[in-house]
């Protein structure tokens, strides 16, 4: 008897391609974030908290913090990208949204193979985690 040929599972089109998206995406975010912070470090931008302030917030909760310091919860802070203690949470955001980029980039692919169950549950997942990040579907104790 000849040895048997144990054949390996190999990742799936759509995992290569989530993947694929997944590592682009934290690649740019990881970079902004370098480059947002060099900003902040070297004071390009002006901080919206002065930088002599934050020892002053560092003892609050969150919900004093931001009552003190002026600051929206929610989408406010898009407002604020001029600021330089603001900027960087344009990585953080990409990184934070970079699951739903890959939901996305992955229905094309489920298409084709014709495999519609999974190809209408990531457009589910797409539309349920963009509204989450919206603002739309809130929940937990915030």
């Amino acid at each position: 008897m000849g040895a048997k040929e144990i054949k390996k599972p190999g990742a799936s089109g759509e995992q290569v391609v989530y993947a694929g998206v997944l590592e682009k995406g934290m690649l740019v975010g990881l970079g902004i974030l370098v480059v947002t912070f060099v900003v902040y470090l070297l004071g390009i931008l002006e901080p919206y908290v002065p930088v002599g302030d934050l020892s002053r917030y560092w003892s609050m909760n969150v919900h004093d913090y931001l009552h003190v310091a002026n600051i929206t919860p929610g989408w406010w802070w898009a407002s604020q990208l001029g600021k330089g203690d603001f900027l960087n949470f344009i990585g953080i955001v990409l990184l934070a949204g970079v699951t739903i980029i890959c939901y996305a980039a992955i229905i094309p692919t489920l298409l084709k193979k014709k495999d519609i169950v999974y190809a209408v549950l990531a457009l589910l997942e797409v539309i349920v985690l963009a509204a989450a990040a919206s603002g739309l579907i809130a929940a937990g104790g915030h």
